[in-house]
């Protein structure tokens, strides 16, 4: 609270989440958005893919391990993890040829989720990036569904 107290006397707007990591990590990042910081506790595979997409946009990530538990914490040292250690988007994702891809489901801040079109098909918004090239793609497709289920043999597609 102190610290959310901090930014707001400083002139900062608070947006308090309770999920959705990586769409927070990839406005924090983005030139095109109010949004300067994400702050808090997160999983470790919702960090290590926002790692991914930081490094194909630009930007910087840093955070440690934050066991939840002490048989987590204990579990961590004893698999030699140093829980002081400072970890960058570097530390987690090694190399740069990584790629990222999302794909709304539900609509978010970064993507619009499943739209259907009545029983023959479907439209999804995805994100494609890659850390070689620093390409970023936004891409809107149209699924036929019965298309799909030809192709499938199955009545669920």
């Amino acid at each position: 609270q102190e610290a959310m107290d901090a930014v707001r006397d400083a002139g900062g707007r608070v947006r308090l989440i309770t999920d959705g990591d990586v769409s927070a990590a990839l406005l924090a990042v983005s030139s095109s958005t109010a949004v300067d910081l994400l702050w808090g506790v997160g999983g470790t595979p919702e960090g290590v893919i926002s790692a991914a997409a930081i490094k194909c946009i630009g930007g910087a990530q840093i955070g440690r391990l934050w066991p939840r538990d002490e048989d987590e914490r204990r579990a961590a040292l004893d698999a030699g993890y140093d829980l002081d250690r400072v970890l960058t988007q570097d530390d987690l994702v090694r190399g740069d040829d990584a790629f990222f891809c999302a794909t709304g489901v539900t609509d978010g801040d970064v993507l619009q989720g499943v739209r259907y079109e009545g029983a023959r098909g479907a439209t999804t918004e995805s994100l494609v990036m890659r850390t070689r090239s620093g390409t970023v793609r936004r891409i809107q497709s149209r699924h036929d569904r019965s298309k799909l289920r030809a192709l499938s043999g199955t009545r669920n597609a």
